[in-house]
């Protein structure tokens, strides 16, 4: 089973596969953020798996009009709950977002007919995230001028919906509601956070992980995105290895709030709560000013917030929230050093990470090849975290310094729009051909 596995992914890391994977050229010595794992005891069905790791790694891509083709997806399910802002950004409909706007604000908005949906105290930032409902017969986009008109220091703007940069590895699947955390508390002393949908903490890779799951009221729908993410920074089943198996691992469920400003703005205020230093963020989408300013105060704090760069292309304009100042925007590279074509280019890059046939979590208790910048960013999270152990703004200033003199300078001499700093994580090397 081993060697089929492994003929299989030296076969399409060679090129033999489709020609979206034709760039990633030989097989070559990668980092050891977890490359093809040993599949667990518990995989009997071989025929199967092989095909599902086949198809998975073989599957033509085109994450460069994913995140539009996801957009289209969701308004064509519901547009009762979805529409586009003129911007043809995803939002919910008729949902405006504030951050901590005054009393006098909201008794005129109320008297305008707005009415007050939600509101998300932020305890740990003394910050208040409040969502109105615009008036009867109103357009959501009349309705926040009318409120900017009223408030014009104010940050308001639409209740935007952010989606993850980076194909899921295999269609979501209904579950059961999960219950209960995972293995006894860790000793490192690590904290790191995520910003993402529900985890699946059955999965092998994340069993024997550390994890406090922040749900949502009712049963949550697993996310392969997040089970993902989560694998790479904390999985740990075998020869399967996140960047950080060590360290617990913080992780909020936004999907239940449709991965809307509100929604994230409050997990970023528990990460802040339960004093998590470094938070990974591979969601992207439109600039916000109410999220804006709840960024600009978890940074403040000290706390680095890790986040995809996108992969809508490098001519496409900059998405967030990695292009907002004091958030580390991570690309992704392929075996050969070579940007992902897809990720998008800037000066919001920061530095670079592997991005491309990554084994990550999949379906119930198998594993996937992934590619993207999503996949990218748990690596930089999880290098920032084993130095970060609290969140301090001096202290977060040395650890990125530190990890920019470190990283190898690609492209242009010095921080360029492509690499950023350059590429981290090669120190630590593995071949995945080792791991029989």
């Amino acid at each position: 089973m081993k060697k089929i596995l492994a003929l299989l992914f030296a076969t399409a890391l060679c090129g033999a596969g489709t020609p979206a994977l034709a760039q990633l050229g030989g097989l070559q010595r990668l980092p050891t953020l977890p490359s093809l794992p040993t599949l667990p005891a518990a995989s009997q069905d071989t025929s199967r798996t092989v095909r599902q790791i086949e198809r998975n790694v073989l599957a033509p891509l085109d994450l460069q009009g994913l995140r539009q083709r996801t957009i289209d997806e969701l308004l064509a399910s519901n547009r009762e709950r979805y529409e586009r802002d003129p911007s043809g950004e995803l939002m919910l409909r008729g949902e405006l977002s504030l951050y901590s706007p005054s009393a006098t604000v909201l008794d005129a908005a109320r008297t305008a007919g707005f009415v007050v949906l939600r509101e998300r105290v932020l305890e740990a930032l003394d910050v208040r995230v409040v969502v109105l409902r615009a008036p009867p017969g109103s357009s959501t986009a009349a309705a926040l001028a009318a409120l900017r008109a009223m408030a014009p220091e104010g940050a308001i703007d639409f209740n935007h919906v952010y989606t993850g940069s980076g194909a899921a590895p295999e269609p979501a699947t209904p579950a059961a509601p999960i219950v209960g955390s995972t293995a006894a508390p860790s000793s490192s002393g690590i904290r790191i956070g995520l910003v993402d949908g529900a985890l699946d903490t059955r999965h092998p890779a994340l069993r024997n992980a550390d994890i406090r799951l922040r749900r949502c009221a009712q049963a949550p729908r697993v996310s392969p995105h997040a089970n993902a993410i989560a694998s790479l920074l904390v999985g740990n089943a075998g020869a399967f290895h996140g960047v950080v198996p060590q360290a617990t691992l913080y992780a909020a469920d936004v999907g239940c709030g449709d991965s809307a400003v509100d929604a994230i703005a409050d997990a970023l205020g528990w990460m802040v709560l339960e004093r998590v230093p470094v938070i990974n963020v591979s969601l992207v989408g439109p600039p916000n000013r109410t999220l804006e300013q709840v960024v600009h105060a978890v940074a403040g704090r000290g706390h680095v917030i890790v986040a995809a760069v996108g992969n809508d292309g490098p001519a496409a304009p900059p998405l967030y929230p990695a292009a907002y100042p004091g958030v580390v925007g991570v690309t992704g590279v392929d075996p050969r050093r070579r940007v992902l074509p897809e990720a998008l280019q800037g000066p919001q890059v920061m530095f670079a990470a592997p991005g491309a046939q990554l084994a990550v979590a999949a379906g119930e208790r198998e594993y996937a090849a992934a590619r993207g910048t999503s996949y990218a960013t748990p690596l930089v999270a999880g290098l920032i975290a084993l130095r970060l152990r609290e969140a301090r703004p001096d202290a977060a200033a040395r650890t990125l310094d530190a990890l920019a003199r470190e990283a190898i300078d690609l492209g242009a001499p010095g921080r360029d729009t492509v690499y950023g700093n350059g590429l981290v994580g090669e120190s630590q090397r593995i071949d995945p051909l080792a791991l029989r």
